[in-house]
């Protein structure tokens, strides 16, 4: 448990600390963000801000976990190495496409392509990675069968091992592909991506602490509806170590923001979220948990097939956070109000949760 908060508590300090050095160093090289010029004309005064602020978010992290596990004479294991893997791999194609756009001064960094390539190239090295690494129990950090709030019997592997593994990682590589555009499609308002992220990695820092709590070790007499996670602390550190990295850097990115964390941020939050679902075996009740990041891609989704069937657009503008700001709410109000709604559906997440495990008892 100590573990858990001394993580979190050092990925918060490091963040408030090193955000403005950062702000700093990227004024200084006038490494602004470019605004979209078909978006709500009170973002024009955004340009400028510097951009890439998801390096602090990333760094944090991944210190927070590290000097935790030193601290507190807790060696990393292979599921907390791999889920920064993939923070740290989709951080660095962020990072890229953010320089890209600085680099040609202009909203566009790499092309669609591209972008999906380099999430596919590091996603599908985490599908089979995380297929590897058995512990004493013979559990590797993921499994192939289909998981909501637990793994379920139903298995990928219904036509041998062989296809199992390939679905998985296709599957994973989804999960991975989608819930970093979707976090990177709410990061547009200041720090809405950013405090929806802290809510939604604080239900998975709740959730990897009761399965630490109630994992089942391979005992033969195990408690009931004890859960077959492979490194639940490790991911419970990674987790509350996230929430402390965005706390300290929503101090800076609130609005009115002094700094972006840019697609280097919103990839990697995006890409440990889908994480942290495959590894903690929740990756279809993390649809309720990430709940406001659906609703985003949703919209978008929306306005882009009416448009293309009936050259008609749904909302005034995708995605969804740029509609009611074109309705006439405030940027401020549009925030917190969709952090209302995330902590809700991050809540219902963690209820259900709970409220499976004491259905089985």
């Amino acid at each position: 448990m100590l573990a858990i908060l001394g993580a979190g508590v050092i990925a918060l300090l490091l963040a408030l600390v090193l955000t403005p050095q950062l702000i700093r160093l990227l004024t200084t090289h006038h490494w602004g963000q470019f605004i979209r010029q078909d978006g709500p004309t009170t973002h024009l005064t955004k340009r400028g801000t510097p951009t890439m602020g998801g390096l602090v978010i990333v760094i944090a992290t991944v210190v927070g976990y590290i000097v935790a596990a030193v601290i507190f004479h807790y060696p990393p294991h292979a599921s907390g190495i791999l889920l920064l893997f993939l923070m740290t791999g989709l951080a660095f194609i962020g990072f890229l496409d953010d320089f890209a756009k600085i680099r040609h001064k202009q909203s566009l960094g790499l092309t669609p392509w591209a972008k999906i390539v380099g999430q596919g190239a590091v996603g599908i090295a985490f599908a089979v990675l995380a297929l590897m690494f058995r512990s004493s129990q013979n559990l590797a950090p993921a499994s192939t069968r289909i998981s909501i709030v637990r793994d379920t019997p139903l298995s990928l592997s219904f036509a041998g091992a062989g296809i199992g593994i390939v679905l998985f990682v296709v599957w994973a590589n989804f999960l991975v592909t989608s819930w970093s555009n979707a976090v990177n499609l709410t990061d547009g308002l200041d720090g809405l991506a950013t405090g929806a992220s802290m809510l939604a990695f604080g239900a998975y820092a709740l959730i990897t602490m009761w399965q630490r709590n109630h994992v089942c070790n391979g005992i033969l007499q195990a408690e009931p509806a004890c859960y077959n996670v492979r490194d639940p602390q490790d991911l419970a550190m990674i987790a509350a170590a996230i929430v402390g990295a965005c706390f300290g850097f929503l101090w800076w990115n609130t609005s009115p923001a002094q700094i972006f964390m840019g697609d280097t941020g919103s990839l990697a939050l995006g890409g440990a979220f889908a994480g942290l679902s495959i590894l903690s075996r929740t990756e279809f009740l993390a649809i309720l948990i990430g709940g406001l990041f659906i609703i985003e891609v949703l919209s978008d989704v929306i306005q882009i097939t009416s448009f293309k069937a009936t050259g008609k657009r749904v909302f005034r503008m995708a995605p969804l956070h740029h509609h009611f700001e074109l309705a006439g709410w405030k940027e401020v109000t549009v925030v917190v109000r969709f952090w209302i709604i995330e902590g809700l559906l991050m809540l219902a997440g963690v209820g259900l949760f709970y409220a499976e495990w004491v259905a089985a008892q």
